[in-house]
């Protein structure tokens, strides 16, 4: 029996959506890692990009478990001499809570080229609507 390595040209891509209303933030950012790398499909392949569309709704509905909304804090530095920044998850969470979610699925991913490409494919909205209706998402549930 042979292994199939599945080529670029042959991978089909769907799109599903994520609702993230009332869901831990982590487990939702999860779920996403895994289906934009493509680990959900039997014809995974590591070094093959194979993954597929997701679409994240109700980003603001997502919620932090413990304390992580008040201690956590996402940093950063701009690259000028003092220029480290910081912000709490709260006030993430309430200005741009795409963000927070798009941080965690990147963190997610490997840092190569097939998780860039991968973080690509995902689509974040602070709401319920989307506007990728066209491309026909299927809700996948977990």
């Amino acid at each position: 029996m042979s292994t199939t390595m599945p080529k670029v040209a042959e991978i089909d891509r769907k799109w599903y959506v994520l609702d993230a209303a009332g869901k831990p933030l982590g487990r939702v950012a999860a779920k996403a890692a895994h289906i934009l790398r493509g680990k959900h499909k039997p014809s995974f392949t590591p070094h093959v990009d194979c993954g597929d569309h997701v679409i994240i709704i109700n980003c603001g509905k997502a919620v932090l478990t413990g304390n992580k909304l008040h201690k956590k804090v996402y940093r950063w530095h701009t690259g000028w001499i003092g220029g480290l920044k910081e912000i709490s998850y709260d006030k993430l969470m309430k200005e741009n809570p795409e963000k927070a979610m798009m941080l965690a699925v990147g963190g997610m991913l490997p840092d190569t080229v097939i998780g860039r490409n991968s973080l690509k494919r995902l689509r974040v909205y602070k709401g319920a609507e989307h506007n990728n209706a066209a491309q026909k998402p299927e809700v996948y549930e977990f």
